[in-house]
Order: C-alpha cells, then sequence, then structure tokens
C-alpha cells in the first residue's frame, strides 16, 4: 500500500523553510527542541499507519447505526485508534502544560495530526473537534470550567463538538430558534434541536461536550442574542443530562463518524429541577458567537488541512499506481513487440500527477503557514503578534476553502489516473474523493468564505490586511527576482498582485454592495490562487540550487503551478472587473 503522507515533505516545510525550531527560543517553547518535534512527529506517522490507517476502508463500509436503546455501534478499531492517540499525548499537544497538555507549536501539533488526517479523516474528526472544543474552553471557560470539561478532553476521557446549524436554520445563525432561561441555581436550561452534528453521540468516551448556540432572554434580536453554553450528555455527578439523539444522518463520506440531529430539552431524559437540558454559561451573555468565532476559525484551518490531507493520499496512491501499472507504448512507437510502459511513462499521465502535486503540496504549505502565524500571534514580539492576527484574518478564508476546491481536484485527477479501477471500491481512490467532497460544505460554503474574504476581510481595518498580505507577498518577489533561478515567476506574481489590487478597488468602487459582491466565490477563487503562488515561490526559494529527486520534484510542481494555474487568474479578475450582475439579475422564474 502506498504511504498516505510524505513525511519528507513534513520536514521540508517545518525545518527547512518555516524554521520552526527557531520557535524554541521562545520562553513559551523553551523545553522544546528539534528532537522532541521529530519525536512527536515520528510518534504520530506511526499511530497513524498501524492504528488509523488499516480501518479506514472498514469504516467506510461500516457506518454507524444505532440499537433499540439509543446507543451507537461502530467499529471497535476506532475506539483502539482514538484511545492511541490520547494515551501518546497527541490530543493535548497544543495546549499549555499547566492544564495537562503538551505545550507544542500549533505547527507542529497540526503537522502531527495530518498523518492521522491522511490515514483515516472519520476517526481523526472525533480527535480534531474535541481539540478545537477544549481551546475554545481554554481561552474563554472559568478555571472550574477548565477543571471539569477540558482537562478530561485533553486526557481523551470525554470529546467535544460544536452546536451550531439547525434543521432550519442551515448557516443563518441569526434565525436560530435554540433557547436558553436562567435557573436561580445559575445554570441554564436549554431547549432546541442541532442539526448536522459531528461527532454528536458515541460510546468511544465518558462524555461528550456539547457546546450549543442559544438565545437568552435580553440578547436583542439576531446573532446579538446568542450565547455559548457547555451542554454535557452527562451532568458532572453522572446524571443523563436531557440530550437525545433523533437521529443519525449518512453522508457520501466519512461514514465512520457520527452526524446527528440533537434535541436538547425534549422530555427524553428529564432532569430534576426543570424542563430542558442543564447548560453551563461560557463567558458573559449574549457574546457567544464572538466565543465560537474561536473553535469555528480552527475549524476552518483544520478544515483546510483535512482535505489538503486527503488529497495527499490521494496523489501518493495514484502515484505508486502510476509507476506499478504498465499500459500503452510510447508516443510514435507503434511497434505491438515492445513492452508496454508504465503509466507514469505518459506525458499525460505525468501532467495529472503534476496537478495534483502542486495542488497537495501547496495546500499542506498554506495549512502549515497559517498554523505558524497562530504561534507567533501568541508568542511572538508585540507588533508581530498583531501582525500575524491581521495576517490570519486574511487567509482563513482561502486556508479552508482553497484546499477543499482544489485538493478535491487532486482526488479527482487520482481516479483518473487509476482508470477505470479509480471508480471501484478495490482501490482507495474512491473513498478518498467522497471523503472529500465533504470539506466543500464543512465549516461553510465556498460564497460563505468569498462573502467573508471580500465583504470583511480584504476591506478591515480601512484595507490593513489586504496591504499586509500584498507586502508579504511582495518581500518574497524581491528576493526571487533577484535571483537566476527563480526571476520569471517572481515577475509573473508580481503582476498577479497588481492586478489583485486593481480589480479590489474596482469592485470596492460600484455603487451597490450586490454588485460588489456579486462573485464573491470568483475573487476567492482567484485570490487563493495567487497566495498558493506565492508559497509555491516561498518552497522554490528554499530548494534554491539543491539537487536531488526530492528538490527536482519541487521545481517541477512550482513550474507547473506557474505554467498552467496562475494564468487562469487573468480572465477571472477580467470578469470580476466588469462588475458583471448577471448572477445578480438572473430571475427564480428563468431557471
Amino acid at each position: 500500500m502506498a504511504d498516505f503522507l510524505s513525511r519528507r515533505d513534513i520536514d521540508f516545510l517545518l525545518h527547512e523553510w518555516l524554521d520552526v525550531t527557531a520557535l524554541t527560543k521562545r520562553d513559551h517553547f523553551a523545553e522544546h527542541s528539534r528532537d522532541t518535534f521529530d519525536a512527536v512527529l515520528d510518534l504520530s506517522a506511526d499511530i497513524a499507519a498501524k492504528l488509523f490507517a488499516p480501518h479506514n476502508k472498514k469504516g467506510d463500509q461500516t457506518q454507524p447505526v444505532v440499537r433499540s436503546d439509543g446507543s451507537v455501534v461502530l467499529i471497535d478499531e476506532i475506539k483502539e485508534a482514538l484511545d492511541a492517540f490520547s494515551a501518546a499525548g497527541l490530543m493535548a499537544g497544543p495546549f499549555d502544560e499547566a492544564i495537562g497538555g503538551m505545550q507544542l507549536p500549533t505547527v507542529v501539533s497540526q503537522a502531527a495530526l495530518a498523518f492521522a488526517r491522511a490515514a483515516n479523516p472519520s476517526t481523526t474528526a472525533y480527535a480534531f473537534l474535541t481539540m478545537g472544543n477544549a481551546n475554545l474552553l481554554a481561552e474563554y471557560g472559568s478555571q472550574e470550567q477548565i477543571d471539569t470539561w477540558v482537562r478530561p478532553m485533553l486526557e481523551g476521557r470525554y470529546f467535544g463538538t460544536m452546536c451550531l446549524s439547525e434543521p432550519e436554520a442551515g448557516s443563518s445563525l441569526a434565525d436560530i430558534t435554540t433557547r436558553a432561561v436562567r435557573t436561580p441555581d445559575g445554570t441554564y436550561r436549554v431547549t432546541g434541536t442541532k442539526m448536522w452534528i459531528t461527532g454528536g453521540d458515541h460510546e468511544l468516551t465518558e462524555n461528550i461536550v456539547h457546546l450549543v448556540l442559544a438565545k437568552a432572554p435580553g440578547g436583542g434580536p439576531g446573532v446579538k442574542g446568542i450565547s455559548l453554553f457547555i451542554v454535557p450528555k452527562f451532568l458532572p455527578d453522572g446524571t443523563r443530562n436531557d440530550v437525545a439523539l433523533v437521529s443519525l444522518n449518512h453522508k457520501m463520506g466519512n461514514h465512520a463518524t457520527t452526524n446527528a440531529l440533537l434535541n436538547f430539552g425534549d422530555g427524553t431524559h428529564p432532569v430534576a429541577g426543570g424542563e430542558g437540558a442543564v447548560g453551563y454559561l461560557v463567558g458573559e451573555e449574549h457574546k457567544g458567537l464572538a466565543y465560537m468565532f474561536h473553535m469555528m476559525n480552527e475549524a476552518r484551518m483544520a478544515v483546510g488541512l483535512q482535505a489538503s490531507a486527503t488529497g495527499y493520499a490521494g496523489y501518493l496512491a495514484s502515484l505508486e499506481y502510476a509507476k506499478q501499472r504498465t499500459q500503452g507504448r510510447p508516443v510514435g512507437n507503434k511497434d505491438a513487440s515492445v513492452r508496454p510502459v508504465p503509466l507514469i511513462e505518459h506525458a499525460d499521465v505525468k501532467r495529472m500527477l503534476l496537478a495534483q502535486k502542486s495542488y497537495v503540496e501547496g495546500g499542506l504549505a498554506l495549512g502549515l503557514y497559517c498554523a505558524n502565524l497562530v504561534d507567533e500571534a501568541r508568542t511572538g514580539a508585540d507588533g508581530e503578534r498583531d501582525s500575524a492576527h491581521l495576517l490570519l484574518e486574511v487567509l482563513t478564508p482561502i486556508a479552508k476553502s482553497w484546499p477543499s476546491q482544489w485538493c478535491l481536484e487532486a482526488n479527482s485527477l487520482a481516479i483518473q489516473v487509476h482508470g477505470g479501477y479509480g471508480y471501484t471500491t478495490e482501490f482507495d481512490v474512491e473513498q478518498y474523493y467522497r471523503d472529500n467532497r465533504l470539506n466543500a460544505i464543512h465549516e461553510g460554503t465556498h460564497g460563505i468564505h468569498g462573502l467573508d474574504l471580500l465583504g470583511r476581510k480584504v476591506v478591515m481595518q480601512d484595507g490593513a490586511g489586504l496591504a499586509l498580505l500584498v507586502a508579504r507577498i511582495g518581500e518574497t518577489i524581491d528576493r526571487a527576482a533577484a535571483t537566476d533561478y527563480a526571476a520569471t515567476q517572481a515577475g509573473a506574481l508580481r503582476r498577479a498582485v497588481q492586478r489583485l489590487q486593481e480589480v479590489t478597488a474596482i469592485l470596492w468602487s460600484a455603487d451597490e454592495l450586490a454588485t460588489t459582491l456579486a462573485n464573491a466565490s470568483v475573487y476567492l477563487e482567484a485570490v487563493g490562487h495567487v497566495v498558493v503562488a506565492w508559497l509555491w515561490l516561498e518552497q522554490l526559494l528554499v530548494v534554491s540550487d539543491n539537487q536531488g529527486s526530492f528538490y527536482d520534484g519541487k521545481r517541477a510542481a512550482a513550474q507547473y503551478f506557474f505554467t498552467y494555474e496562475l494564468p487562469k487568474v487573468g480572465p477571472q479578475f477580467d470578469l470580476l472587473a466588469s462588475l458583471d450582475r448577471v448572477t445578480v439579475e438572473a430571475r427564480p422564474d428563468w431557471f
């Protein structure tokens, strides 16, 4: 079986490009070294290979079921893998030592988690949601809440979820109807229904810590009334809370991850003292959405990294297949007696492999760059922290959506490389595609993130975020322009960045907001390609004149991206500059 992630590429990105060992000079990471970072990566890769990868297909083919007593049945291997993950301390990796963590840099923790993501996204989902849940509570929860809920999550005894969407509200959180009413003892009683809750119910752990958005009285309309509550499956004294599994949703991929419709406070498991599920307020009333964005933004980066990892697994599977499978003969050779050559000898197959390589390695670089910004925003010097936070704000919608689009395309190409076999369940690539297709929906659609990028992020603080991104790219361009091996790519990227600035100004000069935002998804895609081209140029500078197959492969992937992909943004920017309104003016009865 092919490897599912390149450790050599991880080492290149972490050590040759991002120089993560330099973080150990900071007090927060002073107890770590290159050796401890590599040990965590080795351990993660080993657990992923031995305990996550082997049941990926079995989990896909054996979906969760609900027993008559309401309990959920999963294959045993899922718990075995997650127990080992937690026991190794990987759940606690980036958390402070004071609450039981390893105090690893986020970038190292995310690189380590990438092995599990590539090996088995369904099983990994339980872990990464728990880590996001715990991270939010570590930031905004009280000390009692940290001791009661976060510590058991970091130990792997409890898992966590995020409960935002509802059957009728979907992504429109202003329209949620879940309610929370304060009781005399200071707790709240929560009633409502939540949909699409990943990890919403299971028997993997002692407890499930749901973070629930609900509206408390007095908060005003829309999102202003939203508060955030801890609503556990079991209360601290062991009493079953009034959280009921209504049904499991069965998605096209990630079959082994439970996805639930949950009722809170419907009387299925009544708790003495009033009606509703018992909830504990996080922070202050009516500030819940701001708190939840801490987890949502972390989850958005996680979704992008998951998309990159799944695309990477498909790429390596198709690469191995192309090397082994023989078919056809060299172009121009009509001699039937000549033995067929491996698929990888054909130019079009190499094109598909180069495309995959440029997408998945570019997506992984983007995700780890953003993870590194998290560390900068937390532990850098004062001015550096502000800049890192601002740049991360701008990049987050791209880090979520670009890999979800283009690493899915990598999975599509992996199927194509396999030919007819790629469509069969005997080969892994069809499952990779199904699993990865979900990431375009997880944590917001491309449309939502396009509106976020164009409507908020590039104009925030009077355009300071976009100006910072342009400046960072410009620094890379200037360094590359001074070389004899990256000057051409630097020139192409400089022109693309100039066009990006011009088009952004044109879009915001429109008289109507609907016109400005009409094609925000196209804007997101174009800017995403510019950003990934930047990160390929960064990698090309690191490669420099280093010799060997690994570096030659990096050069080829960078050349592919600049030759085949970056030019796509030209027509996209032209369309955006035209301020076309067909999507605004089209009437429902035309369809």
